[in-house]
């Protein structure tokens, strides 16, 4: 049996719904970091009411946990929850490229980013939606460069130690383009 997320014109699709594999996931950790954006963004005056846009990520927030779903479809997302998660993801770095392509020397794999060849290629054409599921992989895999070689040095500039954890997802807009 489906989920109700699916029957409903206002409320995003799950992404595991759908017999189709090119609709793009929005991971749930993205609508709660939207969540969380937004909650910074515009505080309750009150303690008690929430943002707009608050009210529209929540509202897809909550289904998803209900139903036990860790993505919904970017496509069939309500407009105004959309809209929000958009703004965040504005926030976010476009890229995870650091320059160094191994991609261009043959590689499948960038030894720089961790993106796969056709990633590296496709980036430009792909959606939002599909380009924070790049981002969420080579995160969770933390073994290209950007997670350990480049971002240790970045650590020692800054006065921490080697080892310390930097494989953490981006939310600071550094190199949109």
């Amino acid at each position: 049996m489906s989920s109700p997320l699916a029957a409903s014109p206002h409320t995003a699709i799950p992404h595991n719904a759908s017999p189709s594999t090119d609709m793009a996931g929005i991971h749930i950790t993205d609508i709660e970091s939207a969540i969380n954006w937004w909650r910074v963004r515009s505080p309750s005056p009150d303690g008690i009411s929430l943002a707009a846009e608050v009210k529209k990520l929540a509202e897809i927030y909550a289904l998803m946990v209900y139903f036990r779903e860790t993505e919904c479809d970017e496509d069939t997302m309500p407009r105004a929850a959309r809209e929000a998660w958009l703004a965040w993801y504005d926030t976010t770095p476009d890229t995870p490229c650091i320059a160094i392509c191994s991609t261009s020397q043959g590689d499948d794999l960038c030894k720089g980013c961790g993106r796969t060849f056709d990633e590296v290629q496709l980036w430009p054409e792909m959606t939002p939606g599909e380009k924070r599921a790049t981002w969420r992989r080579i995160t969770i895999e933390s073994s290209a460069w950007r997670f350990n070689r480049y971002a240790e040095r970045a650590a020692e500039r800054r006065g921490q130690p080697a080892e310390a954890p930097v494989a953490s997802a981006p939310t600071a807009q550094t190199d949109r383009g």
